[in-house]
């Protein structure tokens, strides 16, 4: 009996342990992410308990439904003079309000579903340097400046705008009975609308920057392994790793990126129809609000395509290091089993390519634009390794045909994929201002 409830009780501990492991990561009160936490509550998209979460769909109806609806039936005058008229207005509120809802839903199921210490991958920061973990911890905390250096310019724009519209005579409809009054209360409501559905883009936007961020500084640190007297098996288990981390971005995120760029391709292809046509008129007053939306939708589309294309150039750029790091190594094993007497051959190379010392001007006039992963220096490596050729080789193979980065569906996320997008995207626009200049002739 003594045994089998000893036995149980570990059965038991081993289960809690599995349910500890497996559960959503948790974060305290006073952890890194109180000011990104506090952020979240003043934006209404936090959903920690069942208070906030009320709080965040009923803002989220209020500002992405609501406010678009009445500002566009109710509020947006019929009879206007030329100035105060809103052709582009329907476009204008469908793009933001769409690209809102999406970003709203996903980041509140990611955030449910991982929590956030689990979503920006601050649970895995343990097995991480210290180096990794410092520059990380700088960036998430200068990821609100950079929220902040998209949004705050589109919406000073736009609250120049709004306040001449409504102090203009835009509207004379006084709901409360007051025209003043409701005028001031309608335009507050309308710029933070505005302000609300470009936040919450521009926030999952950024936050797939930053974890693209931490992956682009674990390959920094990866590529120190090159540089040591490392084994095939460090080297490949800490690929391995990285490609699953890789793999986790890609499929969390691949939905919002499909969606956002077949929505703000949507929306760019609708503007330029309407704007394109003969009775269009493109006066600052009318189509400035609808160039203020596409700037905005297309400054977080780049942001997403570029953090992507990034990432999986700076993956791929692993295989060129680890090929440059096996030459390096061959050769040093040569020159240790030779000897230190050079042939003529390559008393000959010499003669014809002189050797330069890698701190000369060259390394001053590549500038920023080489670092651990992508660089053009030789690789100091150990002559007596106990790394066999066989083994280098293997590595620089297994390299060559798995490719890592960040994939959407199976395609992945490169520059030859923004030249196909931008081949799209340029082929639609070629073709709609075809038929344009067809119906005008």
């Amino acid at each position: 009996m003594g045994d089998e409830s000893k036995g149980e009780s570990q059965s038991q501990s081993l289960l809690n342990k599995k349910s500890i492991l497996y559960a959503r990561s948790k974060s305290h009160a006073y952890d890194e992410l109180r000011v990104f936490r506090r952020w979240l509550k003043w934006m209404c998209v936090d959903q920690s308990d069942t208070l906030s979460t009320v709080l965040s769909w009923f803002v989220f109806i209020i500002f992405v439904i609501v406010v678009p609806c009445l500002s566009h039936f109710l509020l947006a005058c019929a009879d206007c003079d030329a100035n105060h008229d809103r052709p582009y207005d329907n476009v204008v509120q469908l793009s933001l309000s769409g690209v809102a809802a999406l970003s709203f839903i996903c980041l509140t199921g990611f955030v449910k579903k991982f929590g956030l210490r689990r979503f920006l991958f601050l649970d895995k920061l343990c097995d991480e340097s210290e180096t990794v973990r410092k520059c990380y911890m700088e960036e998430l905390n200068r990821s609100l400046k950079i929220l902040f250096i998209f949004v705050l310019p589109c919406f000073a724009a736009e609250s120049i705008y709004k306040i001449w519209w409504y102090s203009s005579g835009g509207t004379q409809i006084p709901f409360l009975g007051n025209v003043i009054v409701s005028d001031v209360v309608a335009c507050l409501l309308e710029l933070s609308s505005w302000l609300y559905r470009t936040t919450v883009f521009f926030l999952v936007c950024v936050l797939f920057r930053l974890i693209c961020y931490l992956q682009i500084l674990r390959l920094r640190d990866f590529a120190q392994i090159f540089h040591i007297d490392s084994d095939v098996e460090t080297v490949l288990r800490e690929h391995l790793r990285i490609r699953r981390h890789l793999r986790i971005i890609s499929h969390r995120y691949r939905i919002f990126i499909l969606l956002a760029l077949i929505f703000v391709t949507a929306s760019q292809f609708a503007s330029l129809l309407m704007t394109t046509r003969s009775t269009a008129d493109l006066h600052i007053y009318k189509s400035g609000e609808l160039a203020l939306c596409s700037l905005s939708l297309l400054a977080g589309l780049l942001i997403l395509l570029r953090s992507a294309v990034r990432i999986t150039h700076k993956a791929q750029a692993v295989t060129c290091l680890a090929a440059k790091w096996h030459v390096c190594a061959t050769i040093d094993s040569f020159e240790a089993v030779e000897g230190e007497t050079p042939p003529i051959s390559q008393i000959t190379s010499n003669q014809v390519f002189p050797v330069t010392s890698e701190g000369s001007s060259d390394a001053d006039d590549v500038g920023d634009e080489e670092d651990e992963l992508d660089n053009t220096k030789f690789v100091h490596s150990y002559a007596y390794s106990t790394i066999s050729f066989q083994k280098r080789q293997a590595l620089v193979t297994y390299f060559e045909h798995n490719r890592a980065g960040i994939t959407l569906y199976g395609f992945m996320l490169d520059r030859s994929y923004l030249h196909t997008i931008f081949g799209m995207e340029l082929a639609l626009v070629l073709w709609l201002l075809g038929k344009t200049i067809a119906s005008i002739a």
